[in-house]
């Protein structure tokens, strides 16, 4: 009688192979791609996760990315979010491998701890939030701003007991150290009303290009008011030199 081999034992690659993880077809409008790349940039250019309580002094990883689809398991579809966040989750060599292309859950050994949809239909409140719910994401924030779905514009759900989510009465994802806000202002030359994340102090987490501008302003500030302290020291030190001149007269 034959043997059924141990799991560890199967090629991944083709487990995963009849899966569908890039079909290539365009779906998303200008707004949404710039709106997703506004969710993911800056948070590799400007924040610092919280630190883990078992590992407290070293850097922890985290996986940002948008239009990637998320598989749970091989015999369900994927779902594919605007955009999530993954902790603990080291992006290393090999990720072009067919078993690494996408989300693979039974992979990675974790779900998302956020996923962000931006309203294109109805799922968002229907079908999708109730499919993470039921897999075990912790945050699900729905980004509504052309109000396909209502007035609200922005919603963020929490998971409760039972696997149910719960909408929060504020922007706020405790346990990560994060938080969203709507900032009106000029991304890409697009001026608009935009999602944005928030650090752990409320302060708004800038791109890359904000973080550098933020950074020569300063240094230009802290230019200026050397100059104005050499400048304040040379007339003291001309105002001096005055003085002991009159004294000598």
């Amino acid at each position: 009688m034959s043997q059924a081999l141990p799991l560890k034992q199967f090629d991944l690659t083709k487990i995963v192979s009849h899966l569908v993880t890039e079909d290539d077809e365009p779906v998303d409008n200008i707004f949404s791609e710039k709106q997703q790349r506004l969710l993911t940039e800056p948070l590799y250019s400007s924040w610092t996760p919280l630190p883990d309580e078992d590992q407290p002094v070293s850097p922890r990883p985290f996986m940002a990315a948008a239009n990637v689809g998320i598989f749970f398991s091989v015999h369900q579809r994927p779902l594919v979010p605007d955009m999530f966040l993954s902790l603990d989750i080291e992006v290393n060599e090999g990720w072009n491998a067919d078993e690494r292309r996408s989300y693979f859950v039974w992979e990675l050994g974790k779900l998302p701890e956020v996923v962000v949809e931006i309203v294109s239909n109805s799922n968002e409140l229907g079908s999708k939030l109730k499919r993470y719910a039921e897999w075990g994401v912790t945050y699900y924030v729905v980004f509504d701003p052309l109000h396909e779905l209502g007035e609200t514009i922005l919603s963020v759900y929490e998971l409760g007991f039972g696997k149910r989510f719960r909408l929060r009465e504020d922007f706020q994802l405790p346990s990560l150290g994060l938080s969203l806000t709507l900032w009106e202002g000029q991304y890409e030359d697009i001026t608009e009303t935009w999602l944005r994340w928030c650090d752990q102090n409320g302060q708004m987490i800038p791109s890359g290009k904000e973080g550098r501008k933020a950074a020569e302003s300063r240094t230009a500030q802290e230019a200026e008011r050397a100059a104005r302290a050499e400048a304040e020291v040379a007339r003291l030190q001309a105002e001096l030199a005055r003085l002991r001149g009159s004294q000598t007269e």
